[in-house]
């Protein structure tokens, strides 16, 4: 069996997989700011569950953030971030992607200003 920081690894490297593409896709008009948004939604979402592996947190499957912040905070995990900081990113998980609804609430540049927030705090964490 896996300990839990192979588990928190495993998880940051998925996390890593969606950054990227996050990445090169936001500055690329060709992509639709739902698409980019989406993979900074789920970068995100796969950085908190590396931290709550790692802590031993069991959580369920779940693409909402704000749950996976609720987890951090009943558990008192420190993390540089509000409560509700990632509330924005959560329409991307499901309904922008399966729903034609257009969105601006979040461009991809302050996505990736949350992006950059949660992920250097996740490489903190997870050594």
């Amino acid at each position: 069996m896996k300990s839990a920081l192979d588990l928190a690894k495993r998880y940051l490297a998925m996390a890593d997989r969606d950054i990227v593409a996050f990445n090169k896709m936001k500055g690329d008009a060709e992509f639709h700011a739902t698409t980019t948004c989406f993979h900074a939604q789920q970068g995100i979402e796969k950085c908190l569950k590396a931290v709550l592996v790692l802590h031993g947190v069991a959580f369920r499957k779940t693409h909402d953030l704000d749950e996976l912040v609720d987890l951090l905070i009943a558990e008192k995990i420190p993390h540089p971030f509000e409560a509700t900081t990632l509330s924005v990113m959560n329409p991307y998980a499901v309904l922008m992607r399966y729903e034609d609804i257009e969105f601006a609430g979040v461009t991809p540049e302050k996505a990736s200003k949350i992006v950059t927030l949660v992920r250097n705090w996740t490489g903190e964490v997870v050594k």
